[in-house]
């Protein structure tokens, strides 16, 4: 008989619950393997364990060789697992996450396939940004020239606050060193705040796809989400980073400055709440998966359930 390693796989209820859980690690040029749950991580410095049910979202960079035992153990555990370019600033592909209930997933679709549901959430995303304005009867595009007078400003006022020289958002998707110090450290904060906003996003069972102001990509309502924090998170860590480290290594201490910012703001525990505020479901402790059969005239029936073909 084959030994079979490793704990048992871990009912939904036994997992930490993604507000509870540390925001994000990124690991690169190491292998990963797994030791009952633990994921064990080898690099030439030397060998450590991760526990599983802790970590949010796991960032794999390039020189990342991964065993079929390890991502079983991910996938069990609920992680988030997000392939990325060097320093985690370019994603490639994503697997599955924590919830499987399709409750926020339903409500989400049905308002934003609805234009006065949309525009009622997109108001509400605007309204979090502006707390003293009332944009209830705003149009989008007066709720679009208001957020970008705003990130302006925010632009403006970080820069006389560090020092930092500040002109335009400017950068090439494939060429990371291609742009200047400062827009180096906006990519590489923002990437770090797009994969958080992710992976709560998935493991509460929403699409990062179905967005309301951001359309036409599958990360659309990752856009969305990670809008509402940027102000406040990437955009003055990216600037304190180059006051303090100018050139130096921008990706890495500017990757460290948003996971430390994350944990001690409490982000994750904060944006369960946001996201279930936005699509107007309650603030349940757990949302249970459940099993149906939907039915145009007699609602939801039994699954698992031997149905027979019925006469006229």
């Amino acid at each position: 008989m084959q030994k079979k390693f490793g704990a048992k796989k871990p009912e939904i209820g036994e997992l930490s619950k993604i507000s509870d859980r540390v925001t994000f690690l990124y690991l690169e040029h190491a292998k990963l393997n797994r030791v009952d749950s633990a994921i064990s991580v080898v690099d030439s410095q030397g060998t450590v364990y991760i526990p599983a049910a802790i970590i949010s979202v796991l960032f794999l960079g390039p020189g990342v060789d991964v065993t079929h035992r390890a991502m079983e153990l991910m996938g069990e555990a609920g992680m988030s697992v997000v392939w990325v370019g060097e320093e985690g600033v370019r994603q490639y592909a994503h697997g599955r996450a924590l919830n499987h209930s399709s409750t926020l997933l339903q409500a989400q679709a049905k308002l934003v396939s609805n234009n006065r549901s949309r525009l009622k959430v997109a108001r509400k995303m605007y309204q979090m940004r502006f707390p003293g304005i009332d944009v209830s009867n705003l149009t989008m595009q007066q709720l679009r020239g208001k957020e970008g007078a705003r990130v302006r400003k925010v632009y403006q006022e970080q820069s006389q606050k560090t020092g930092v020289s500040w002109s335009r958002r400017e950068y090439k998707v494939d060429d990371f060193e291609a742009s200047t110090p400062i827009n180096q450290a906006l990519t590489a904060a923002h990437q770090a705040l797009y994969g958080l906003s992710y992976s709560v996003i998935v493991a509460l069972g929403a699409s990062a796809g179905l967005g309301f102001v951001h359309t036409g990509h599958d990360l659309s309502f990752v856009y969305d989400f990670s809008d509402l924090y940027k102000a406040e998170y990437s955009i003055p860590i990216a600037f304190e980073v180059v006051k303090e480290y100018g050139k130096e290594d921008i990706s890495t201490h500017t990757r460290h400055a948003m996971r430390d910012a994350f944990k001690d703001g409490r982000l994750i525990e904060r944006m369960v709440k946001d996201l279930k505020y936005l699509l107007d479901v309650e603030d349940q402790t757990e949302v249970k998966a459940v099993m149906n059969l939907w039915d145009d005239k007699k609602g939801l029936q039994k699954f698992g359930v031997q149905y027979h073909e019925l006469g006229e």
